[in-house]
């Protein structure tokens, strides 16, 4: 499985992005996609994720801090998982990865990183005051 993420950039705050992430591999509709992001300093967060979803519905989960802010979807007819960021704020700016978790059994989310066994190549956000 190969995952490119793209769509990040220069923003002011108050802003608004939106990443892409494109996955090879057939089975897509199997994998939960996640969001995750690292300040520089910092360690490695969970933003946000989808469930695997072989039909319409699907779950979704998010941190505190992007709660009613970022919004991820999924085009599985793409195979594309979307992070629709509202509001940025200058501590969003992060490198973003998405990852997909190809081994999930169920309609779950993860949160952790060890859960996810493929990973994009990053895509650096930043939002400027």
């Amino acid at each position: 499985v190969q995952l490119q993420a793209s769509g990040g950039g220069l923003v002011q705050a108050g802003g608004s992005l939106r990443l892409s992430c494109a996955a090879s591999g057939r089975t897509f509709n199997d994998y939960a996609m996640g969001w995750f992001r690292q300040a520089p300093g910092k360690e490695r967060e969970f933003v946000a994720g989808i469930s695997r979803s072989r039909h319409i519905y699907h779950h979704t989960s998010y941190s505190d801090s992007v709660k009613g802010r970022f919004t991820i979807s999924r085009d599985n007819a793409k195979r594309t998982v979307y992070l629709q960021m509202n509001n940025l704020q200058p501590d969003d700016t992060a490198v973003y990865y998405c990852a997909a978790d190809t081994r999930v059994a169920h309609a779950i989310v993860p949160e952790t990183s060890e859960k996810y066994d493929y990973w994009g190549q990053g895509t650096l956000v930043t939002v400027s005051s």
